[in-house]
This record gives C-alpha cells, structure tokens and sequence, in this order.
C-alpha cells in the first residue's frame, strides 16, 4: 500500500559556469541545493540541465539530486530523476526514486513526487513504498 506524504520545501538554485569542452552552450547547467521538511526531514544536492525551445515559454530540464535524511522516521538516502518540459506555458514534469537507490534504513524504496509552487512557496507530495522495518 503506497504511503503519501507532503510538505514544504527550500529551494537554492544556482548557475554554474559553462565549460566550453563539453555539450553545447545553449545548455545551461545548475546546482540545486534542497531542505525538505514534514515526514521527509532531508537535504538533497543536485545538478540541473535546461535548454530553451525557440518558441516563448517552451523549454526542457532534466535533474538528478542525492536526498539524505529521514523519511516518516526512517533515516537514510535515496535518489530523485526529474524530467521536465514546458510546451508553450503548458509545463508537464516527472520526478522518479531511482530505482535502487535508497540506502539505510530506505533500502527497497519505490515513488514518484510532484513538486508544487504556489505564490513562490514550494511543497512536495510524495507518494512511495517502502519494504517494512526489520
């Protein structure tokens, strides 16, 4: 049975300078540092890759970030793939655990999360499983 969970969360986003021998220059590349709070107590860290489409308000991310803390009391770390995309204002986005990645005590951990923004306050709703407690 999936546990659901929500919260709010801090969000640091930062450019990173690009390196000329490797991609593309129209690929931007960001630092993404996390503070998650409510049943995922947790810090994550992470690296952001966006392009732009050459019609206004289309655009494109992907995302990997590293989450370390306490999830509904189980402490460990675990995984977090975003794929994004903006059709024209229209934005559509996944966020996956990556499979296998959870560790301690979030060993077996499996779900999505859906990342909310309303008047520039960010919260998470997440929805997972996880094996139970030895």
């Amino acid at each position: 049975m999936p546990t659901h969970v929500t919260g709010p969360f801090d969000v640091k986003l930062n450019p990173q300078p690009q390196d000329d021998k490797v991609g593309d220059p129209t690929v931007g590349r960001m630092s993404i540092d996390k503070q998650y709070h409510g049943d995922l107590e947790a810090t994550s860290k992470g690296q952001m890759l966006s392009t732009m489409g050459d019609v206004k308000g289309s655009a494109g991310y992907v995302a990997m970030e590293r989450v370390s803390g306490t999830l509904s009391g189980r402490k460990g770390t675990f995984a977090l793939q975003h794929t994004g995309t903006m059709t024209r204002g229209v934005p559509q986005l996944t966020i996956t655990v990556v499979p296998d990645s959870g560790t301690g005590e979030l060993v077996g951990l499996a779900g999505t999360m859906a990342i909310h923004i309303i008047d520039g306050k960010h919260s998470y709703d997440f929805e997972y499983t996880l094996p139970a407690a030895p």
